[in-house]
């Protein structure tokens, strides 16, 4: 038996098959394939194309029980490295870093990174705002259980959407990136005071809203810089939370007088990055 289907509903069954259609174009326009290995994959994300700066991302997802690394991966890991040489219209890209976690290393020290899924934000300036832009990564990066694995993948993107189904998840990303702070702002959650003892030992006044944990990280001037993840001292003086470390893992020849450090501080709602000259 034939079913006739009015000539209007069956306009109206191809129109919406074909914005179904045109969406899952566009959704998939703004993200390129997952690059698998056996414990982890890793795409690039697209925002929305307006002007010459761009928000892209690089999206992991991390097997359960396995993690990968921050900037600087702690007493142990690999750093992720990225290369964009090979991007079509690109001028720069800046890798920004959402907050991470400290874990134990089993040997006795910490690492630094992430798990489960984690996107990393990117602030892509292109050459020219009026011509297409491809983005063209090489990424390596370790993921890591009791033993750490070194990956390589490839992902290529271009940024063609006006309105990017990425950018809700591009945005939610970038609030968890450290917002800058200087020493001794007014926060709830801030470093009062970072001084010497002694000739070695440095030590960081963290003032907190209450007992919650937080988290400090240092880094030196150039990525040679390998210093210790500062550890709490306790007792602390009441609503402070004091850390310390020793000035080891300098490069060769390197003097920590007037050097300039990078502190991360990660608290459960709310991190901040701080920059100051060790006098």
């Amino acid at each position: 038996m034939l079913t006739r289907v009015p000539l209007r509903a069956a306009i109206g069954v191809a129109t919406t098959l074909l914005a179904s259609s045109l969406a899952m174009v566009a959704r998939a326009d703004d993200s390129s394939p997952w690059q698998r290995d056996g414990h982890s994959a890793v795409r690039l994300l697209a925002g929305s194309r307006s002007g010459a700066v761009l928000l892209g991302g690089i999206a992991f997802q991390i097997q359960p029980g396995w993690k990968t690394y921050w900037r600087m991966p702690g007493d142990s890991g690999v750093p992720p490295r990225f290369d964009f040489s090979k991007s079509d219209n690109v001028e720069a890209v800046t890798v920004m870093w959402p907050a991470p976690q400290k874990f134990d290393d089993g040997a006795g020290g910490h690492s630094i990174g992430y798990h489960d899924q984690i996107v990393l934000p990117l602030r892509i300036v292109a050459k020219a705002a009026d011509k297409p832009v491809t983005l063209r990564a090489e990424i390596n990066y370790a993921v890591c259980e009791k033993l750490c694995i070194p990956v390589e993948a490839s992902a290529e993107l271009s940024f063609n959407n006006v309105a990017s189904t990425e950018d809700t998840n591009l945005r939610a990303a970038l609030d968890t990136v450290p917002k800058p702070a200087n020493i001794g702002d007014p926060n709830p959650l801030t470093i009062r005071d970072v001084r010497r003892d002694g000739p070695k030992n440095v030590v960081v006044d963290v003032v907190v809203p209450d007992s919650r944990n937080v988290n400090l990280f240092v880094e030196g001037p150039t990525l040679d810089w390998s210093l210790p993840i500062p550890a709490p001292v306790e007792p602390s003086p009441p609503g402070v939370k004091r850390f310390s470390f020793e000035l080891d893992g300098l490069p060769p020849g390197a003097k920590p007088d007037g050097a300039a450090l990078k502190f991360t501080l990660v608290g459960p709602e709310k991190s901040y990055e701080f920059n100051t000259n060790l006098e």
